[in-house]
């Protein structure tokens, strides 16, 4: 009767490691994918900006702190240029082309673009000659909750286009 009791016990004992294993690897599933989530929408956000950054068209740069404007190149072939406009709004980076607000990036505590001229970092643009040139823009997004930390993208831009109207 003693030994049934101990191998029922050591039964019980194996079966709640077993269980508590289980619930630990579920618990880095979720996490693990928690995180593969949020890399994979910064990831996302940083090419778009990378993208609408890469094809800035003529017309003025505007912008400091957490929001810049701008005009692209349409997409597609032979399009009207358009206004593209970043800003942060309540936690979330928001882009704006024209055809309603599009929430980008959640969890965002502060954005900050900087512009490039002659090797210096201004803070605002346009600088103080309306007709000057950034010669690269920084995204600087940080970021809120777990896993925090601060982003950092620097896109250098294409020569300033002729204006298309």
């Amino acid at each position: 009767m003693i030994e049934l009791l101990i191998s029922l016990l050591l039964f019980a004992l194996i079966a709640v490691a077993g269980v508590a294993l289980v619930d630990s690897v579920l618990g880095v599933q979720g996490r693990t994918s928690a995180r593969l989530d949020r890399l994979s929408a910064l990831q996302r956000a940083v090419l778009v900006v990378t993208g609408d950054l890469e094809q800035v068209a003529g017309g003025n740069v505007a912008g400091g702190g957490p929001a810049i404007s701008f005009r692209r190149a349409a997409p597609g072939v032979g399009g009207v240029p358009i206004t593209v406009r970043y800003a942060l709004d309540r936690g979330v980076l928001v882009r704006d082309a024209g055809n309603g607000a599009q929430a980008l990036l959640g969890g965002v505590s502060g954005v900050r673009w900087r512009f490039a001229e002659r090797g210096n970092w201004l803070e605002r643009w346009p600088a103080s000659d309306p007709k000057a040139w950034p010669g690269a823009i920084e995204l600087e997004v940080t970021l809120a909750g777990t896993p925090s930390g601060t982003i950092r993208r620097v896109v250098a831009l294409p020569a300033r286009a002729k204006d298309v109207t």
